[in-house]
């Protein structure tokens, strides 16, 4: 397998490279469309200066040319017997055509640098060719010449071509070891990225990560953390959750086991044989309460699917709720106070919502002393519906509020099994709330009762 590293490599030298060549045609075009015209021009002024001063001073020609050639040019000269004269550097092929000598021997121009074909991966400038040069008709008086010129590149570029070359070479020298380097700044964190999910698959969610970087990896470092975190937390939650589970299971099935075995006692009378039928009876049900509120949990865990929303009057399925908890407000003598609208709609699942005010409402009246009040009110508030359920208990203390709505959480009475609790209800209640998109806010302190405010959006 090619690692990171090696990619980065290879992407970026393939990078430089069509760059390279991307570059070097643009380059090159630039040459071909403005460049050559122009120095076919400035040649051309060049040749036209020269055959002036051979015109005034027709008996220096042949030590001007030299001296002319010495300047860094390339001539060449063709008279009319046919004879070929050069000054400066000579040139790698003579492919000028008799046609072209006759022409200009003939007084007519050569632009052979302007007309000369493109190639778009060669600079035509450096093209050290006879048929790569301007041609003018000079005169010393007494006969004519074509004389034609270029540029000597060699006499020019030399010194300029050794620097560049240089240059070059140690660019790479020094540029490859720090591209190395750089490439491995930019690959290490990702490493130890990879690294890191190794460890949190085998459980270790303590990281230390490059977070204090300021680039988009630092911030992904970040982020990481957090998803460690709260993988992390989620871990843990899960074995709580199932320590629970456990714990709530084994103390009915264990209460209903050592009953059971009593049962088959001989000596049991009647009145022993109803109490210990009556607790197995109510262990029995703790279960059922406990794997029904465990199966609603896990269908709400499965998603929002589990929502069917529609619109519907609130006040009647509040008052189904309470009835359900007759007998035991009647029991402990609580007075309820309902203040619902009678036209007041909601916008939620009607069977969710259900379980909602009765968990609410169930606990108030399980919680509460005798002789308490609870009172219901429910309003229109800023595109939804808010349902307030107070009572005058004894409230809940302070320190126990932020664990409130964990699951099987029971603040003092956590493993107490009297009150037939599992510590599951606020817990479905939030869930359900959440789903809705809703919020769900609770305010108590000891002896002055406690308020749950929840907000359902239409």
């Amino acid at each position: 397998m090619r690692s990171l590293y090696f990619r980065v490599v290879i992407i970026t030298v393939y990078t430089i490279t069509i760059s390279s060549f991307v570059g070097f045609y643009i380059a090159n075009a630039y040459y071909h469309g403005l460049l050559k015209p122009y120095n076919d021009a400035k040649l051309f002024k060049a040749a036209d200066m020269i055959r002036n001063f051979i015109g005034q001073n027709p008996e220096k020609m042949g030590d001007y040319l030299h001296h002319t050639a010495a300047l860094g040019y390339q001539l060449y000269v063709h008279d009319e017997q046919g004879n070929d004269y050069f000054y400066g550097g000579s040139f790698h092929e003579l492919d000028l055509s008799s046609s072209v000598r006759t022409s200009v021997l003939a007084g007519n121009e050569y632009h052979g640098i302007a007309e000369y074909p493109n190639h778009p991966f060669a600079i035509n400038y450096f093209d050290n060719l006879l048929s790569n040069t301007v041609g003018i008709h000079v005169s010393d008086g007494s006969e004519k010449f074509a004389m034609f010129l270029r540029h000597d590149t060699r006499v020019q570029f030399d010194e300029l071509e050794t620097f560049f070359w240089l240059m070059f070479v140690f660019t790479a020298l020094f540029s490859i070891p720090c591209f190395l380097l750089s490439t491995r700044y930019l690959v290490q964190p990702i490493t130890r990225l990879t690294e890191a999910t190794k460890r949190i698959a085998q459980g270790d969610f303590n990281l230390r990560l490059p977070t204090s970087r300021k680039d988009e990896i630092g911030q992904l470092a970040k982020h990481f953390e957090k998803m460690a975190f709260q993988l992390e937390h989620s871990d843990r939650l899960k074995k709580e959750f199932v320590a629970n589970v456990s714990h709530e299971i084994h103390s009915p099935l264990t209460s209903i086991q050592g009953f059971a075995d009593s049962l088959l006692r001989d000596d049991l009378d009647r009145d022993q044989i109803h109490h210990y039928a009556t607790i197995i009876g109510q262990e029995s049900r703790q279960l059922a309460s406990l794997s029904k509120q465990l199966l609603l949990l896990s269908t709400l865990d499965n998603g929002k699917e589990a929502v069917e929303k529609k619109c519907y009057i609130l006040q009647p399925q509040v008052r189904q709720a309470l009835q359900l908890l007759e007998w035991q407000l009647a029991e402990k003598e609580i007075a309820v106070r309902m203040r619902i609208p009678a036209r007041l709609h909601i916008y939620g699942d009607e069977v969710l919502l259900m379980q909602v005010w009765s968990n609410l409402l169930s606990n108030a009246v399980k919680y509460i002393p005798s002789e308490s009040s609870i009172d219901i009110e429910a309003f229109r508030e800023d595109d939804g519906c808010v349902v307030v359920i107070s009572d005058t208990g004894d409230g809940i203390p302070e320190e126990q509020l932020p664990f409130l709505f964990d699951r099987f959480y029971k603040g003092d009475m956590a493993r107490k099994r009297g009150d037939g609790s599992v510590g599951l209800g606020l817990s479905i209640v939030q869930k359900i709330v959440h789903f809705h998109g809703g919020m769900i806010e609770v305010d108590s302190n000891e002896g002055s009762g406690t308020v749950f405010r929840i907000r359902i959006p239409d």
